[in-house]
């Protein structure tokens, strides 16, 4: 097997084991639409159970992606993501606040940027999709927001000079 390998290209592997099909355009068509009716048919199978439990770990994978970046994104904070979370859910937000025992100002708050949820937000959050998206999660979110606040915020560095004195001589960077 190994002399195959160098004998010929992985497509002339791959050509040799599957044969390539001709379709006429015709043919073709009918290929599309046996598939779309079979695409069609396995989506109406589907329980609305899986399709929110699909949903709900899609929206856990997009945030894990946007924590592994690295980088921050104005648009992916978490009230972006909490917004995404009760949209999914499908429940008015008042609903949904009463389900984590907040009140629905609080809530909108949170969703709207107005306010950082506390650690207890952040455990109920985890409680309510059942460990779907894990509590740590949604801290890193706010951790990732906080620290570029921190960073690109010159106005605050500038108010708390004056509250500092007697500083050090030597340079570290």
């Amino acid at each position: 097997m190994k002399n195959t390998k160098v004998r010929y290209t992985p497509e002339e592997l791959a050509e040799a084991y599957v044969y390539p099909a001709a379709l006429t355009p015709a043919q073709k068509g009918e290929a599309d639409n046996q598939l779309k009716a079979a695409r069609a048919k396995v989506q109406s199978e589907i329980t609305a159970a899986d399709k929110l439990m699909s949903d709900i770990l899609q929206l856990r994978f997009r945030l894990e992606d946007y924590l592994n970046t690295g980088e921050f994104d104005p648009k992916l904070k978490f009230s972006y993501f909490l917004k995404e979370y009760v949209q999914l859910l499908n429940k008015k937000r008042k609903v949904f606040a009463q389900e984590i025992n907040i009140d629905e100002t609080e809530l909108s708050q949170l969703i709207n940027d107005h306010r950082y949820p506390g650690e207890n937000i952040i455990i109920r959050l985890e409680l309510h999709s059942n460990k779907a998206i894990p509590a740590i999660a949604w801290y890193k979110l706010i951790e990732r927001e906080k620290e570029h606040y921190i960073i690109t915020n010159k106005t605050i560095r500038k108010q708390e000079e004056k509250n500092v004195s007697n500083r050090l001589t030597v340079s570290v960077n």
